[in-house]
């Protein structure tokens, strides 16, 4: 599985198996929010941070195609729901493993929500795509998240580490979930799935002691990064907010020296 292996180190760090992920896939969600109207910049800022990887939908390659600045990963996003839908939960498949692949990806990724209605379907179509992937020697990132008429609290430990096996045995190579709040329950998450696991940023957060105590919590707990949207692309300096999850996930650095970071960035001494 050379090839794999080549795309693999195209959207992690080859020296310490870490990743930092740039999900830029809301607008079919949500819409062309802040932060992903100008994609060449913010791909541009997230890139010079130290970014391995960004994740977009096939029709937004071409737009953020830079043709300068520093490499960064490709991974093209085949699942999709809006939330004009009556069923938002529902995520289907919009892209096939081929077509990324004719589009340069790096790697693919896929949206399953457990604990709904249509959890079977998704399965379903996860199925198929790890298939898929697999025989490509394409890498798969699975975004598992309970979210359903089944589940009270997606944010709870138990139903997360569940959710991050069912990534982990249906065949993807990185599984994406939600932090559970503290290094000692994430810990059972990364645990109990043999998969590198990163995290995800959730809504927008107004602290950004907030979000790195979340990514050292994480990183503490054995996590292999984050796979941050918009707590990344709308936030004043994207760059130096990437350069802070740098020092903590690939260099071990506290939280108090990330800020010292991102405060040097931001004046220009970094």
């Amino acid at each position: 599985m050379i090839g794999k292996q080549i795309r693999m180190e195209r959207i992690i760090n080859r020296t310490t198996g870490k990743t930092i992920i740039v999900p830029l896939d809301h607008g079919i969600s949500v819409g062309p929010i802040d932060g992903i109207r100008n994609l060449r910049s913010t791909i541009q800022k997230v890139a010079e941070g130290g970014a391995n990887a960004i994740v977009e939908h096939k029709g937004l390659v071409e737009d953020g195609l830079r043709g300068s600045g520093p490499d960064i990963g490709l991974i093209i996003h085949l699942s999709a729901s809006t939330n004009l839908s009556p069923k938002p939960n529902a995520k289907t498949i919009v892209c096939s493993v081929e077509e990324a692949i004719r589009l340069g990806a790096d790697a693919v990724s896929v949206h399953v929500n457990l604990g709904n209605g249509d959890e079977k379907q998704m399965l379903n179509d996860f199925g198929r795509i790890s298939y898929e992937a697999r025989s490509w020697g394409m890498p798969l990132l699975a975004m598992m998240y309970p979210r359903g008429e089944k589940i009270t609290n997606e944010y709870d430990k138990e139903v997360i580490k569940h959710a991050a096996r069912v990534g982990a045995e249906m065949g993807a190579d990185i599984v994406k979930v939600s932090y559970t709040g503290s290094a000692e329950s994430f810990r059972e998450v990364v645990e109990g799935c043999f998969r590198p696991v990163v995290i995800a940023g959730g809504p927008k957060m107004d602290s950004d002691r907030d979000v790195l105590e979340m990514v050292k919590g994480a990183a503490d707990a054995g996590g292999a990064g984050v796979s941050m949207g918009r707590n990344v692309f709308q936030h004043k300096n994207p760059t130096a907010l990437v350069k802070a999850f740098s020092a903590i996930i690939n260099e071990g650095a506290s939280v108090d020296a990330a800020m010292e970071i991102m405060r040097a960035v931001e004046k220009g001494e970094a």
